[in-house]
């Protein structure tokens, strides 16, 4: 118990202190998985929209397939990502293994599930009467998209608040397609799997208490702007 106390402690004290090396790996990691983010609620609203909103032949089989997806393993992606991106892989020539970007990229592919099924859920919940009415007073197909956006605007960042949860927390993908390397790819989650494993525990403890308060403060921001005007 003492361990954990004296960890929180170091924790709190390297992030008031602004220690240069937390800092970097602070910033790199909002930047991959805020980046990871910002993409995949592009696409995982567009899937959403286009399965919620829209009838086609195999939707159930598609929609049962991103829900599926939705509790993808992180390491199967980090495993596909890194085949893709070897030197002799297909991607192999970007030579984009082991950089930031990679990391966003298989980020990315984890969290676009998880926000396209709840889009899909969010979208479905509104009435038919509603979208009936927006065409009927003239509505163009992107307007009525629009608007149905802003009219589950609720769930949508329910879903981009899940959608980074899931790729700030994980450690797999990230270790598999960055390398963990100083001062390039190491983020909060594997600067804590390294310190664990060379038992620097109360290190590892104040990484993690890092991680917990930068998620709370993103959450935070994300449920201030669900909320901003909502009236019950």
């Amino acid at each position: 118990m003492e361990l954990i106390v004296e960890g929180m402690k170091r924790g709190i004290g390297l992030f008031l202190r602004g220690d240069r090396e937390v800092v970097e790996v602070v910033l790199l990691t909002l930047q991959v998985s805020g980046t990871a983010t910002l993409l995949s609620l592009f696409f995982g609203v567009g899937i959403g929209a286009l399965v919620g909103l829209r009838q086609f032949p195999g939707r159930t089989f598609f929609l049962s397939i991103v829900n599926t997806a939705m509790g993808l393993p992180p390491v199967v992606v980090g495993l596909f990502v890194t085949l893709m991106l070897w030197r002799s892989g297909p991607l192999g020539a970007l030579g984009l293994l082991y950089t930031p970007t990679a990391m966003i990229l298989a980020q990315a592919i984890i969290a676009t599930p998880i926000i396209a099924g709840i889009s899909v859920a969010a979208f479905q919940s509104l009435s038919q009467e509603l979208r009936l009415q927006i065409l009927s007073l003239g509505a163009r197909r992107r307007q009525l998209v629009w608007l149905l956006i802003k009219e589950a605007r609720l769930q949508l960042l329910a879903a981009v608040m899940a959608g980074f949860g899931g790729v700030v927390s994980e450690v797999g993908a990230s270790m598999m397609v960055g390398g963990n390397i100083r001062g390039c790819t190491r983020v909060l989650t594997t600067a804590t799997v390294m310190e664990t494993a060379k038992g620097n525990f109360e290190l590892a403890i104040a990484l993690s208490v890092i991680l917990l308060l930068l998620a709370y403060a993103v959450t935070v921001a994300l449920t201030s702007l669900q909320q901003r005007g909502h009236k019950w």
